[in-house]
């Protein structure tokens, strides 16, 4: 229930804006983090600030008439808050946390990797109280006084620090769900605006968005685009005749743009904010598609807008037909509650079978993944009599195909011997440990794995992390070659937090002739739907259907991994 609420003028108050509040609710998350208590609450309040500066609305106004509660993440607990930060402009709580703790402390949290509770000691009994403190003791082996925090620690300490030094970002998945906010907020506030449409680094499809904007269509506007910044949101408000070229120059990228001017300037024309010009007569602002038609080029999809290249491959007519996401027939890459996912075989398989899909790959975790409950030899064999029995019951419009995702050992071997092995359908080989190991030693395990008969499809490639850890050290290039080589598809993952490989590399993979699957890495129902963050990824990177593992149907599927198997058989008949 929405309560107006009246607010009292002074001529001696200043209210805080929407940021100054987000600032204190931000700075509240973190000490609730490092104070180790409910890390519950301290999101939500790290949750709240993230959606009350994408409010186009000024905070007054949502607090006048009562529309507080209208922002994700706030209910009448933090509401309370909120009122009481706006009427006083400031946190009783707050400044008590302030006094126990200094704010150089704090900064330490930005680093990916490092935990509450290791700051808490750090802090505690070593005195460290900066990030620059940190870094000296890391690099002169002062924090291995501390058990459990030896070499490995201290590397990956520093490592953490150089990754705190790049600009910040949203996560693709979290910017959606901002993006989505801040859009409806817009079409609540100003019904008679239409076209309502995301743009810059979000539309590009960047794993990580720097900027969120969208761009509006207002009937009633004349003129020039209105810009109008509201905490961490950029709206350019448009007219119907400049839509297109808004919404052009605010996706970008720069260099994309620069690409565009360039044909332009060899056209005699000039692109701008008024549109495509001759001159002082504009030949097209209306749509993107139109402006691309009067520079003799192909409409030339947002996530491709990023290097210039594209430009130059779509006036040679040589732009590729991205995936989609309803090209794809089949999930792989799936855990469930035998290993470390939270829902079950047959609820696994449910879910996928009413997405659309027509076939589950399940790749539980193998059996040196302790940690994620790995499937030892004999639950193997129970998992995959499951199995049978399930699709004996789903019928031939829908299958689970027997799989696992092999950890790759340290000398590069598969996690089962051979006759394990054969038994699956597909194997999914991924490291999972071992992070730190030289760049040629890494490869060439990773290499041996991919050479293994048995592989399918080579997990996350590098590992990472996004805004957590960096990739272990690898030669693409090796790398790329060895799966075209040995006809392993690259896996996409498509877990927002991974999204690896990245798709700076797929021009090359596609030019050595590689194959790519495109998998959620799911541990849950739910999370089947990552498999859309990965479907941006490979159109970022150029990637055609026919170039997608799992864009094959049910039965070409099978064919594959039967020709596949054939191929096995002949190299061990060959070997004997």
């Amino acid at each position: 229930m929405r309560r107006s609420r009246r607010i009292a003028r002074s001529g001696t108050v200043t209210r805080p804006d929407a940021n100054a509040v987000a600032k204190i609710l931000r700075e509240l998350s973190q000490r609730m983090e490092l104070e180790g208590g409910n890390p519950y609450r301290a999101r939500a309040y790290a949750r709240a600030a993230e959606n009350l500066v994408l409010s186009p609305a000024p905070l007054e106004q949502l607090i006048a008439e009562g529309r507080l509660q209208d922002i994700p993440g706030i209910g009448d607990a933090l509401e309370a808050v909120v009122l009481k930060i706006y009427d006083t402009g400031r946190n009783e709580r707050l400044e008590a946390m302030r006094e126990e703790t200094s704010e150089s402390v704090l900064e330490m949290l930005r680093i990916p990797g490092l935990k509450a509770e290791r700051i808490r000691k750090l802090h505690a009994e070593l005195g460290i109280d900066s990030v620059a403190a940190l870094e000296e003791a890391a690099r002169t082996g002062r924090l291995k006084s501390l058990k459990g925090y030896g070499a490995a620690f201290e590397a990956k300490v520093l490592q953490g620090i150089e990754m705190s030094r790049l600009p910040p970002g949203l996560h693709l998945h979290r910017a959606a769900t901002a993006i989505q906010y801040a859009s409806d907020e817009v079409a609540r506030a100003h019904p008679d605006w239409s076209r309502i449409t995301p743009a810059s680094d979000f539309r590009r499809g960047c794993e990580l968005v720097r900027d969120l904007a969208l761009v509006a269509l207002d009937p009633h506007h004349h003129g020039d685009t209105t810009v109008i910044r509201q905490g961490e949101l950029t709206l350019h408000v448009s007219d119907p005749q400049r839509y297109g070229v808004t919404l052009l120059l605010a996706t970008g990228s720069s260099a994309h743009v620069d690409a565009l001017r360039a044909i332009a300037k060899s056209k005699g024309l000039t692109l701008d904010h008024l549109g495509l010009r001759r001159n002082r007569t504009v030949v097209a602002s209306e749509t993107e598609t139109e402006i691309y038609a009067q520079l003799g080029l192909p409409f030339i999809p947002p996530e491709l807008r990023e290097t210039g290249e594209e430009v130059r491959l779509a006036a040679a007519g040589e732009l590729p037909e991205l995936v989609t996401q309803a090209d794809l027939r089949g999930v792989l890459h799936a855990h469930t509650t035998d290993s470390d996912g939270s829902d079950s075989l047959e609820d696994m398989a449910e879910a996928a079978r009413k997405r659309g899909y027509g076939y589950l790959g399940l790749t539980d975790h193998s059996q040196t993944a302790h940690y994620a409950g790995g499937l030892k030899p004999d639950r193997v064999a129970a998992q995959q009599a499951a199995i049978e029995r399930l699709n004996i019951r789903l019928g031939p419009g829908f299958q689970v195909l027997k799989g696992i995702e092999s950890d790759i050992l340290g000398d590069g071997s598969l996690d089962y011997p051979d006759e394990v092995l054969g038994s699956f359908d597909l194997i999914i080989a991924s490291v999972h440990s071992k992070f730190r190991l030289g760049r040629k030693e890494q490869t060439d395990r990773i290499i041996r794995a991919i050479a293994n008969p048995y592989t399918t499809i080579l997990g996350h490639v590098t590992g990472r992390q996004l805004l957590r850890r960096p990739g272990y050290e690898v030669d693409m290039e090796r790398i790329l070659r060895a799966c075209a080589q040995h006809g392993v598809a690259i896996e996409i993952n498509a877990h927002p937090w991974r999204l690896d490989m990245d798709w700076r590399w797929c021009k090359r993979a596609l030019e050595l002739g590689c194959l790519f699957s495109i998998d959620p890495d799911a541990h849950s129902t739910e999370e089947i739907d990552n498999i859309q963050w990965g479907v941006l990824m490979a159109r970022k990177g150029g990637v055609p259907k026919e170039r997608v593992l799992n864009a094959l149907e049910l039965s070409g599927f099978r064919a594959h991994l039967e020709a596949r198997k054939q191929r096995r058989l002949e190299r061990e008949r060959r070997d004997v």
